[in-house]
């Protein structure tokens, strides 16, 4: 269990909550913390909105921090290096701890827009960005990068990868998210771990952190082992399965795997997420959003099919709460989800 370091920042374990837009919300975040997360990103918000949004639910979705959320990253995709500036100062002043640009998002309209993976064809329109946003914030809050190892299996590519990986270190980032998958390949197939192995080796001295493929507790682990990074940003392994933080603690400290959940200690859980979504969106406008947790959550129970079928036509929290009660009334042993590489419904990972 080595601390995880990103700038002056001193993490107390390798595992990050990563940023999914869609997901990675307060009640989210605070779930995960509980079970081990020490470290946590909000939703990716593209720049301008960032600069531009000032109604009360933009802000208390994306601006309030609780007490207990901090150390917090907030990740900012934008094409204008301008406006990425002024999107920084803005996350700021809300008190996020960490400023994380995003070089990785695949889906098409970030490409589209010039934004996320987009950047990785373009190193020097990149790096000014870098650059502006290192520039506008205090030399105490770190600034870090999430991105892919490339656009595409070019060599070209790769090189071009590389480039900005050593120019964002150059220019003051305290700590680089690497992902697996290059842009193209978007969330199919396998994450090339080896690629964080070789990026660790050039750059023994900076903060590394690995991301792609981790949907267990061993997933983690091994990519630590074998790879050599610093940390781990767990994305949509961590989606319905707060209780994978609390798992990979338990492997890194030298103890067993722990048995999964049962299902009393699932239905805590699940009400938790429900009265917090509920105090950060209202009683029925947070149905949407939950729905989604609540089909992953499913996957740790015993009848998970029937289960995520009731939860994903569920339309009011009162109707959440009835199939609480009616599946998680009987307390017996919880299943471990299998691997499920699906994209998100919504998401930059």
């Amino acid at each position: 269990m080595m601390p995880l370091q990103i700038g002056p920042l001193t993490i107390d374990s390798p595992l990050a909550q990563a940023a999914l837009s869609g997901y990675s919300d307060g009640p989210m975040r605070v779930l995960a913390r509980r079970f081990g997360a020490t470290y946590a990103l909000a939703e990716v918000l593209i720049d301008r909105f960032a600069v531009e949004s000032h109604s009360t639910n933009f802000i208390r979705r994306h601006l309030q921090i609780a007490d207990t959320d901090h150390p917090i990253g907030g990740q900012l995709m934008g094409s204008d290096p301008l406006q990425f500036q002024f999107a920084a100062q803005r996350l700021v002043q809300a008190g996020f701890d960490v400023i994380d640009i995003n070089f990785g998002c695949p889906v098409k309209t970030a490409i589209g827009g010039c934004r996320g993976g987009y950047h990785l064809g373009q190193p020097e329109a990149a790096l000014e960005i870098v650059s502006r946003v290192r520039e506008a914030v205090p030399p105490e809050i770190p600034v870090t990068v999430k991105m892919r190892r490339g656009i595409d299996e070019t060599s070209e590519s790769r090189d071009r990868a590389l480039t900005i990986l050593a120019g964002v270190f150059e220019r003051g980032v305290a700590a680089v998210t690497l992902h697996g998958r290059t842009v193209e390949q978007k969330y199919v197939g396998p994450s090339r771990w080896s690629f964080l192995k070789e990026a660790k080796a050039s750059f023994p001295n900076r903060t590394l952190l690995g991301s792609g493929d981790l949907f267990t507790a061993e997933d983690c682990v091994r990519m630590l082992a074998e790879t050599g990074v610093d940390g781990v940003s767990i994305a949509r392994g961590a989606i319905g399965n707060p209780w994978i933080f609390a798992s990979v603690t338990a492997l890194l400290s030298g103890q067993p795997h722990p048995p999964p959940p049962r299902l009393h200690e699932q239905r805590d859980v699940l009400l938790e997420h429900l009265r917090l979504a509920r105090e950060v969106y209202g009683d029925d406008a947070c149905v949407p959003r939950l729905r989604k947790h609540l089909v992953k959550y499913a996957r740790l129970h015993p009848d998970h099919a029937e289960v995520r079928n009731a939860f994903a036509k569920v339309n009011s929290a009162g109707n959440v709460e009835q199939l609480i009660s009616l599946f998680y009334s009987h307390d017996c042993e919880g299943i471990w989800p299998e691997n499920e590489p699906a994209m998100p419904t919504e998401g930059c990972t």
